[in-house]
């Protein structure tokens, strides 16, 4: 069954869209967006349903400030996986849902492990979700009918994922946990990449030698602001293997550049050739070191505990149905370790949860063992000195 909707193409519609959601307690929200052929990722369309009414929003015919009203209200907006949805919208009108509740972060609290939205409508409504073109230009104006009834069905039953989810949450007295993480996930940077650090994540960075580091960094910085500029993907700019070639033989002239590997013609042609050349002579006058890696470069003496403290983790994860990755990350375990007072696992749900016995583990207080039953257990430990010889 198709799903009904308006097409809202101008300011005007996206204000009286506005002023309903200043007298609701919520609305379901998605976005389209593409970003094959940018450096920045294109808002196409925005879905919002309000009540029972479904909205298609054509984001590129909308200004920037008429979008950005739309979320300066108190309800809350239900999403489904919603950080990329987080990133486009505040990059596209420099605003995005303060309050959120994100469907498949909040199914994380009642033993679901990140599911996709079809597979959460399926197994919580008994509902198929239609299957669309993934390959859909979402910019291509107009959509088929079929392309818009596809693109309002992932709004569509976001109240009742809401609800039902919300339901098992205040069973087990869950709700504030799930509310706590999607705060977090709100908070989130979503400023594009430092370009000074953008060599970092270039392929086989690690193999660079001291020398190569230097040039690396500064011609993948030059690469990362021109992209920028333009508005065009790293790869059209420069690809990574040319990138690499060129940090490794540092060229000095024009013959040379036209030597590295992965280097061609468009690389060559203009102010290119001169612009990454100069990126080349910078490079060689800098000293680039890795950051500070907190799980490559933890405290080795810590290891043995972080591993015996992941393994309590898993096991209280498994035991109360929440995702492991929402209770603590390796980063989380570190950072605890290492005694950050501000630690994601000395405050809020996760010390409620867990704090107690992490501390316990830390001060010796406590050991595992196995249940006899396949898991762990916690047990009260003898004092360190009468281990002692």
């Amino acid at each position: 069954m198709s799903t009904t909707y308006r097409w809202i193409d101008d300011d005007s519609s996206v204000l009286s869209i506005t002023e309903r959601l200043k007298r609701v307690p919520n609305y379901a929200i998605d976005t389209e967006f593409h970003r094959e052929k940018t450096y920045f990722p294109q808002l196409a369309l925005v879905q919002i349903k309000v009540e029972e009414e479904t909205f298609l929003l054509d984001a590129p015919r909308i200004s920037p400030s008429a979008l950005a009203e739309l979320f300066r209200n108190d309800a809350v907006a239900i999403l489904h996986a919603a950080q990329q949805d987080l990133e486009v919208l505040a990059l596209a009108c420099g605003a995005k849902p303060e309050l959120i509740f994100d469907t498949q972060i909040a199914a994380g609290f009642i033993g679901y492990s990140t599911p996709s939205l079809a597979s959460l409508v399926q197994r919580e409504l008994n509902i198929s979700l239609p299957k669309g073109d993934r390959l859909t230009d979402w910019l291509r104006r107009p959509l088929t009918s079929d392309q818009c009834s596809y693109a309002a069905s992932d709004v569509d039953h976001l109240h009742d994922l809401h609800q039902s989810i919300t339901a098992q949450l205040e069973e087990l007295h869950r709700e504030s946990w799930a509310h706590d993480a999607c705060a977090e996930l709100v908070k989130r940077p979503t400023q594009p990449i430092d370009p000074a650090l953008a060599w970092l994540r270039m392929k086989d960075a690690r193999t660079l030698k001291p020398k190569s580091r230097g040039v690396a960094q500064s011609v993948a910085q030059w690469r990362e602001e021109r992209a920028q500029k333009l508005d065009m993907p790293i790869r059209q700019v420069l690809p990574d293997l040319a990138l690499l070639g060129i940090s490794q033989k540092a060229p000095l002239n024009h013959d040379e550049l036209s030597q590295c590997r992965g280097v061609d013609g468009r690389h060559l042609k203009g102010s290119i050739a001169s612009e990454i050349l100069a990126a080349v002579a910078r490079g060689r006058e800098v000293i680039a070191e890795f950051p500070v890696n907190d799980v490559e470069d933890f405290d080795r003496d810590l290891r043995p505990a972080a591993t015996l403290i992941s393994a309590w983790i898993s096991e209280v994860a498994g035991k109360t149905s929440i995702e492991t990755a929402l209770l603590a990350t390796r980063s989380d375990i570190i950072d605890y370790l290492r005694g950050n007072g501000h630690a994601r696992l000395r405050t809020g749900w996760r010390a409620e949860i867990i704090g107690s016995d992490l501390d316990d583990l830390r001060e010796g207080t406590a050991g595992i063992s196995f249940d006899g039953k396949g898991g762990l257990r916690l047990v009260r430990a003898a004092p360190v000195e009468n281990f002692e010889q």
